[in-house]
């Protein structure tokens, strides 16, 4: 296992940096009022997606090795709260913070480290499984800001992957070429 840990490690700090950078780039076609727009009342807005993935970082990777990932002073249910006030840079500063903690801790571990056992909301997790439960966690949230700005932002939406109907031209040996988020329907 510990020779396959440092490949792990790797791919999990790979996925997590593509994640953000999607979430990232579909956040930056919002305007600060679509950003906090909930398209129904039992939905979460994109703000509030950013809120709570932020105190979930902050709580799961604080002293990730050696003390509950769900920390005493997280108030999970506040992260679905937002405050009138708060403004857009607030919540990204959030979001920056959450994940630095992430990468912070994701370099700091050890190969030795994947097989280790820590616990969230005590219960018993190997170091591996916790991380495969946060990649999962991120990619469903980051999925739904994906869903959410493509849908508030309707036909001026600039897609992060290949666009629909031009599948053809991306398949290897096409001379187009592709690097994702750089479509330019234009071009």
């Amino acid at each position: 296992m510990t020779e396959l840990a440092p490949l792990y490690l790797d791919e999990i700090r790979r996925q997590l940096r593509g994640h953000k950078r999607m979430a990232e780039s579909a956040m930056a076609q919002l305007g600060d009022q679509e950003f906090f727009r909930a398209i129904d009342p039992e939905s979460n807005s994109v703000a509030i997606i950013v809120k709570h993935i932020a105190g979930n970082a902050r709580s799961r990777f604080t002293d990730f090795l050696t003390t509950d990932g769900e920390k005493p002073d997280r108030f999970r249910d506040k992260e679905f709260e937002m405050s009138a006030n708060t403004t857009r840079e607030e919540a990204m500063r959030w979001w920056e913070e959450g994940w630095a903690q992430v990468f912070s801790t994701l370099d700091s571990l050890k190969a030795e480290d994947v097989s280790r056992t820590i616990t969230i909301r005590q219960e018993p997790h190997t170091v591996m499984q916790a991380l495969n439960r946060a990649l999962a966690h991120y990619a469903q949230h980051i999925g739904q800001i994906v869903f959410l700005s493509k849908h508030l932002r309707s036909s001026e939406w600039k897609t992060l992957s290949i666009p629909r109907g031009k599948s053809e031209e991306f398949k290897p040996g096409n001379s187009k070429g592709f690097t994702r988020g750089t479509y330019d329907p234009k071009a």
